[in-house]
């Protein structure tokens, strides 16, 4: 017996399909609530080694299978949700903190300063951004927070020019001039009048950027540069796991579709609000 959906539902999903949006956010808060509630709650050690089941299919007992240390990859990849977002959030916070730090400085002080500033901006944007995480890494060293700073520091650079080309605009607004003029103090100027002005683009941008730093940190650790092993972070697994890929696919291909389905779902849900955000609508 075979089960069909009815013919008005199907014709639905045929006709009008889900919008990528909603599918993107709705596998963005699948992994938020699985890194957040699913390893204090059901999943076992990620660390625990079983030698009598090295490499093993997926399973009943094990979803993902195990690795070559008998590690269940289902609990790793949950756990290594957690690592990675994490990372990615972190690291765009001060990113986003930074940068609008820095705008607003460029874009508010003497020409100047505003032309030191911006030639600081365009030095760092001129270099890859794995590249410069990787020579900030190298100056720092290794580990989990040397990463999170080292894309902080390499993605800030996009927050800052928006910011900076924003609050040009603003102080030039007649809203801003009639507060001047009414004497309205420097700080009381930005924080009301400047700051909440030129934040419409963030918000987009960091969810953008949010995907592409857990895109850049899974490399990095990939490249043993971030959290190291056993840590069950989503690039170090794969790291781990590649020389096994011949024999035991799952042991790599699950880490990296997750980092997929990530970082794929941020970027749509960041595309969708820019084209609301710029009044386009998909």
């Amino acid at each position: 017996m075979t089960l069909a959906l009815p013919r008005p539902v199907a014709r639905r999903l045929i006709l009008r399909p889900p919008r990528p949006g909603i599918a993107a956010a709705a596998v963005v808060l699948a992994l938020t609530l699985t890194a957040v509630v699913w390893p204090s709650l059901f999943a076992g050690d990620p660390l625990a080694a079983d030698p009598l089941h090295v490499l093993e299919g997926p399973s009943a007992q094990h979803w993902f299978g195990t690795d070559q240390l008998g590690r269940d990859v289902f609990d790793r990849v949950v756990h290594g949700a957690r690592h990675s977002l994490s990372i990615g959030v972190a690291a765009t916070v001060i990113a986003v903190g930074a940068g609008i730090l820095l705008g607003l400085c460029a874009g508010l002080t003497h020409k100047y300063a505003d032309e030191v500033i911006s030639r600081g901006f365009d030095a760092l944007a001129a270099f890859p951004l794995v590249l410069l995480a990787l020579l900030f890494i190298a100056i720092a060293g290794t580990g989990t927070t040397s990463l999170i700073v080292a894309i902080g520091v390499a993605t800030l650079p996009h927050y800052a020019r928006v910011v900076r080309a924003q609050t040009l605009i603003v102080r030039q607004a007649p809203y801003v001039t009639h507060a001047v003029a009414f004497g309205a103090s420097r700080g009381r100027l930005v924080l009301r009048h400047v700051l909440p002005n030129v934040l419409g683009p963030i918000p987009v941008l960091a969810m953008i950027g949010l995907g592409e730093a857990i895109l850049v940190a899974a490399g990095l650790s990939f490249l043993g540069l971030g959290p190291q092993p056993p840590s069950p972070e989503w690039g170090a697994m794969l790291s781990e796991s590649r020389g096994y890929l011949h024999i035991a696919w799952w042991a790599s291909v699950l880490p990296g579709a997750a980092v997929t389905a990530t970082v794929i779902s941020l970027t749509v849900i960041g595309r969708h609000l820019q084209s609301r955000f710029e009044g386009r609508h998909q």
